[in-house]
């Protein structure tokens, strides 16, 4: 599986299948689910704590360190689908709607370059 040639859906789906064989839907509630979620982005940004931003890009290439990396990535993203999962959202599609928000928020002629937020530009 990569990127290139693997679905949403197929992700979704190989989650659900996972959950199932174990019986967990029945502690997956939206609570939970985010709670577990905001829980592996902490560990996420664990790796990364007291680094300048040029010393956490070296952070994320070290070999041995980009592996732990990748196993809080996928942590947050099995999080992140089962919580579509439970909840009946379909990610390409609020996806696709916070994109063309966000693009509102932030007009190219306006933010391109900038960091400030969308009401201090």
């Amino acid at each position: 599986m990569n990127d290139a040639t693997t679905t949403t859906a197929e992700l979704k789906a190989r989650v659900l299948a996972f959950v199932r064989e174990r019986d967990w839907e029945q502690f997956h509630a939206p609570k939970n689910l985010s709670m577990a979620l905001a829980a592996e982005a902490g560990e996420l940004m664990e790796h990364f704590l007291w680094a300048t931003p040029e010393q956490s890009r070296a952070i994320a290439q070290d070999p041995v360190k980009r592996a732990k990396i990748a196993e809080e990535l996928a942590d947050v993203v099995i999080y992140a689908l089962e919580f579509a999962n439970a909840t009946q959202l379909d990610v390409a599609a609020v996806i696709e709607a916070k994109m063309a928000a966000n693009a509102k928020k932030y007009p190219v002629e306006k933010s391109r370059g900038r960091s400030e937020k969308y009401d201090e530009l």
